[in-house]
């Protein structure tokens, strides 16, 4: 009990250094309805003269993009591995060296309080908005109540999944001076195989299968068609959801991994 004290301490103390740029991120989401114009625009386009595009209707996938972007803000780790990297390269990170904290779940925790801001103030200019493109929407039927509820750990794990994959990329600092390059690839590689650019089952079958298989594919793309319909399959989700647990086992592993290896490299000087 006294760790978890520990540690929603912190998670208060982000939640209050959040609302401190609570204008940023209300505006950032303000700005992000332009990219939504800019989907609603290129999709309608690309179903003119057709009602369907790989079987779903042009609601569908209007409502799959509006869900992904919501999610963005709840789930994407937002500099958390520049910040990561900073404290390991500027030796703040010797303050957590000789305490009883550990450094994963602490800064888990921070981010846990930082999505929490952004993604409820993302919402916002989200509800504003929805008169306005609520009849051009399409949510599955009341009978998708079964994948609503596997959506819920898909959720959480995603959410760790992303946490997972920065922090693994700023452990990478006690090996490089920069890992800006590391970051920049990631999220083109992301962007692609993780839904965000087109949904993932207009992919061709082979290629749909091979996404399924790598950690992208769960860090948006699976929670997303779980709440939009594009995976109506019990099994098929279930399925997702085993894997989705082995990849988040696996980064944590590898996170634990690059931590204890990366401190025999640290040179405590500052912090």
């Amino acid at each position: 009990m006294s760790a978890l004290a520990k540690y929603r301490q912190v998670f208060l103390t982000g939640i209050q250094t959040s609302l401190v740029y609570r204008w940023n991120f209300a505006i950032r989401a303000t700005f992000s309805l332009l990219h939504l114009v800019y989907i609603f625009i290129l999709w309608g386009a690309a179903y003119a003269g057709q009602t369907e595009i790989g079987g779903f209707p042009l609601a569908a996938t209007l409502t799959y993009f509006v869900v992904l972007l919501i999610l963005q803000f709840f789930l994407s780790a937002a500099n958390d591995d520049y910040e990561i990297s900073e404290e390991i390269r500027n030796g703040l990170i010797n303050q957590f060296l000789t305490k009883p904290i550990n450094y994963f779940a602490y800064r888990l925790s921070l981010y846990f309080s930082a999505r929490i801001v952004t993604g409820v103030l993302s919402l916002l200019p989200f509800l504003c908005i929805l008169p306005f493109i609520g009849p051009k929407l399409a949510l599955p039927a009341g009978d998708h109540l079964a994948l609503y509820a596997v959506a819920v750990p898909a959720l959480l794990m995603s959410a760790f999944i992303q946490f997972t994959i920065a922090y693994c990329f700023g452990m990478l600092t006690f090996w490089f001076l920069e890992i800006q390059s590391f970051i920049i690839l990631s999220l083109a590689v992301e962007a692609v195989l993780g839904g965000q650019i087109f949904p993932l089952d207009l992919m061709p079958p082979w290629l749909y299968q091979l996404s399924s298989w790598l950690p992208y594919y769960y860090q948006m793309y699976f929670p997303t068609a779980l709440l939009t319909g594009r995976i109506t399959d019990l099994s098929v989700a279930l399925q997702g959801l085993a894997i989705q647990a082995a990849w988040a086992v696996a980064l944590f592993l590898l996170a634990r991994f690059l931590w204890t290896r990366g401190l025999r490299r640290h040179t405590a000087v500052g912090g």
